[in-house]
């Protein structure tokens, strides 16, 4: 009898997962079909126009990253491409790690950072 209870309780178990993984479904695409129809198909970041077929490859991105405010005039959505919405996250990620850098390193880690300024002086070489 107890291997036929621990059998009704795994299906519930499967059953109950299968109806949260349907629910956030559900969900997501509500906020989607709702940010489509009050945008442009074009990304927030790089202004990709999208258009039929494409238009999956255009993703909600929640600015305060809570999935679930989605208030219904979308001002917590905004449409990104699948890579600007990955850079955005990936952004975050980025800055947390130069946070705990100390001021040199960040600096190294700059875009204004160049690799070959004192190569000459490396080199032996003035100018």
């Amino acid at each position: 009898m107890a291997i036929g209870s621990k059998k009704m309780t795994d299906e519930k178990r499967s059953q109950l997962v299968a109806d949260m993984r349907s629910e956030e479904n559900q969900r997501q695409l509500g906020y989607r079909e709702q940010a489509l129809k009050l945008f442009p198909h074009i990304c927030g970041r790089c202004s990709r126009e999208f258009e039929g077929q494409k238009i999956r490859e255009l993703t909600v991105h929640h600015i305060d990253h809570n999935h679930d405010n989605n208030p219904s005039d979308g001002s917590n959505w905004e449409l990104l491409c699948v890579y600007c919405h990955d850079h955005e996250h990936t952004r975050g990620i980025q800055e947390e790690r130069l946070d705990g850098a100390s001021n040199s390193q960040k600096q190294q880690d700059s875009l204004s950072h160049s690799p070959f300024a004192a190569l000459a002086k490396r080199l032996g070489q003035t100018d």
